[in-house]
């Protein structure tokens, strides 16, 4: 009988240890799929102060910095599985296509950019999903366009025509308005804060057609109009010099005094 019970806690023994081993190698398994899944790139080029950076990309959050370097530092983590990336710079500008370089295939993971670009750059993003994010530009362009689900946030800006446009997400712009600028912001369901210094000149037409949620804090003054049942605001702030377009379909609208 002992020798039975002897021979039946061994076998408990064994179990409990292969049990052991296979719980352990799984996590191991998981750690190591992990960090295979993620990969870095990592390029840079020299670059003129006036630069143009195009970059399309398909998923993932892409951030642009300004910076006092005549550089064009591009960083990416790529979710597997990993995207290729083909930059190209032609005759002045940083060329990204995540999009074109990938065509054929249907699954490709995020690809997350940090990208750093001389200040006076003129900066063209776009992507299908994700958030969109400039600070510190200052050149003739910012332009961002996300086709589907994502945030734009623009901050510290002074650049002479700015485009940032979404389906579902917000918009935040915090920067100047310029004499002769165009400043459009386009959502179809979301919040779009605009940010900009009490005397900025511009002539604002807003318009939230489904909520009618249009606040202009501290530039309602006598020269908006409030049109069309509330659901559009025409007007016009200082000189009037820059053109100030701002939609919303399902969303608000705010101003902001910077």
């Amino acid at each position: 009988m002992s020798l039975k019970l002897g021979q039946s806690l061994g076998s408990s023994a064994i179990i409990k240890t292969t049990a052991l081993f296979s719980v352990v190698f799984f996590f191991v398994s998981i750690a190591a799929s992990g960090a295979l899944a993620q990969k870095r790139f990592s390029k840079t080029y020299p670059a003129s102060k006036t630069v143009r950076l195009q970059l399309t990309n398909r998923s993932g959050t892409v951030t642009v910095e300004g910076w006092n370097r005549d550089q064009v530092q591009i960083s990416a983590y790529l979710e597997a599985p990993a995207a290729n990336i083909v930059p190209q710079s032609l005759s002045g500008t940083i060329l990204i296509n995540v999009v074109k370089d990938n065509q054929g295939r249907n699954e490709v993971g995020n690809v997350n950019f940090t990208v750093r670009v001389p200040y006076t750059s003129s900066v063209d993003i776009e992507t299908r999903v994700g958030n969109l994010n400039v600070s510190n530009v200052r050149g003739g362009l910012v332009r961002a366009n996300i086709s589907s689900e994502g945030d734009i946030t623009l901050t510290d800006i002074a650049a002479s025509n700015v485009s940032a446009e979404n389906v579902i997400g917000d918009i935040f712009f915090d920067g100047t308005i310029q004499s002769g600028g165009n400043y459009r912001f386009v959502s179809m369901r979301g919040n779009i804060n605009v940010r900009i210094p009490f005397d900025a000149g511009f002539k604002l037409v807003a318009t939230a057609p489904s909520t009618r949620n249009i606040s202009l804090g501290a530039f309602n003054g006598g020269t908006m109009n409030v049109v069309k049942d509330g659901r559009r605001v025409i007007g016009r702030n200082g000189d009037g010099g820059a053109t100030l377009t701002v939609t919303n379909q399902r969303g608000s609208i705010a101003l902001i005094r910077r």
